[in-house]
């Protein structure tokens, strides 16, 4: 079947590729893809963000499946407005979707059905959020409710940096509309991870576990991004703690969905902080995760296609979902300056990646040159027997990638502790 692919980062150019290598498989399209995506598929310049455009396109096009990358146009009904055009998706519905949308929709549900997750207040009024502060102990984490591109999030380690986070957020609207209401929430100390899971409406099948680094530089400094780098598998996810999260997390979110009548089908991604007292929720994502995708579908040996279809079907089991034993390492590559302002069109040199895969990201074609276009522009994925083996690997193919400002964390694979929610 012909399968169009909608966004534009490296996590679906890493889905694109996977895409392309299943029987199942026909003609690709990404829209609006990117520089990386137009090598393996056809561009089509629709934003994914344009739900009647890329439904009409899908029916021109007789796309048999389309597969939803981004978090907006998943928390905007785009899946419901594909299926009412007759053509299956991959991706929650709307009313899935918008766990997403909402970090307060998210805590009220953890809650009702006794999910462990931080204590938190939520206001949608600045001068309680304020009054709320006053009798906090730090460090704190302030949160826009809605989206903001992994951005969203403050670690606050003082009154004053709490009060400044509060500013942005509410009174500056640096997040748009999605920050008309925060949540407050208890700091967790821990190992911040994932559970990225498959969803059928029946059932949760976890994908192999993953690490992902927010924050811009190396140690875990700086501001959060949408994600510096990833590997797979993470070593604090052993057996006993993957029941943990099975039993403690997982199962009681699928009863919760089921009881609620919430038909979750697509992935489920629940972020994690492994704490002293056991794994504790800190977000829904309802997409895959970018960079972990870019870890993940390179140690994925099942057919993505296939297992997509039994998600839509509601057939999916446990033992249709296989991994390489081999392990992975994600480099992202950054124009200089983000998260914040970046520079655009800047020159990238490819060299060979030396057995690495690389995603693209921010990149588009000028005039036959590849340029930048966004602030995280490159994924560097590669697999090996060891973490090391593949750290290595990884890095060696980033020294064969060129353009002017180019940063990436040098501390990506590396064992270190995280500091926090």
């Amino acid at each position: 079947m012909d399968i169009l692919i909608v966004g534009s980062g490296a996590r679906e150019h890493a889905l694109a590729a996977k895409i392309a290598r299943s029987p199942l498989s026909g003609k690709l399209y990404c829209a609006p893809g990117n520089g990386g995506t137009s090598q393996i598929a056809e561009n089509v310049a629709i934003a994914a963000t344009d739900a009647n455009a890329l439904v009409a396109f899908a029916k021109k096009a007789n796309i048999g499946l389309a597969v939803i990358g981004p978090e907006e146009p998943l928390v905007n009904g785009i899946v419901d407005a594909f299926e009412a055009g007759g053509i299956m998706a991959f991706g929650p519905r709307k009313a899935a979707a918008a766990f997403e949308g909402s970090k307060k929709l998210t805590k009220e549900f953890l809650m009702r059905w006794g999910v462990p997750t931080a204590a938190y207040f939520a206001t949608a009024s600045y001068s309680e959020a304020e009054a709320y502060l006053s009798d906090q102990s730090f460090p704190i984490v302030i949160k826009a409710d809605g989206l903001a591109a992994g951005k969203g999030v403050y670690i606050c380690e003082s009154r004053q940096e709490a009060s400044k986070a509060l500013g942005e957020i509410m009174l500056e609207q640096r997040f748009g509309a999605s920050g008309d209401l925060v949540v407050i929430e208890e700091f967790l100390t821990g190992e911040e991870t994932s559970a990225l899971c498959f969803a059928d409406g029946k059932s949760l099948v976890p994908l192999e576990s993953s690490k992902d680094y927010k924050r811009a530089y190396d140690a875990d400094e700086g501001p959060n991004t949408g994600g510096m780098g990833a590997y797979s598998p993470n070593s604090i996810i052993d057996a006993p703690m993957a029941d943990a999260i099975n039993n403690e997390i997982l199962n009681p979110i699928m009863q919760g969905f089921i009881a609620e009548g919430i038909d979750y089908r697509g992935i489920l991604y629940v972020g994690l902080m492994i704490t002293g007292a056991g794994p504790k929720v800190l977000e829904f994502n309802v997409r895959f995760g970018d960079p972990e995708t870019q870890a993940l579908m390179p140690r994925l040996k099942s057919d993505l296609v296939d297992i997509m279809l039994k998600c839509i079907n509601g057939s999916l089991k446990a033992g249709d979902v296989e991994w390489s034993s081999d392990e992975s390492v994600c480099i992202v590559i950054a124009s200089e300056g983000y998260p914040d302002s970046y520079e655009v069109g800047r020159i990238i040199s490819l060299g060979e990646p030396g057995g690495a895969e690389i995603f693209h990201a921010g990149t588009k074609l000028e005039n036959g040159r590849l340029a930048t276009s966004g602030g995280r522009v490159l994924s560097v994925s590669a697999t090996g027997p060891t973490r090391a083996k593949a750290r290595e690997k990884a890095y060696a193919a980033v020294q064969h990638i060129n353009f002017s400002g180019m940063h990436y964390r040098k501390d990506i694979a590396r064992e270190m502790g995280h500091k926090g929610n």
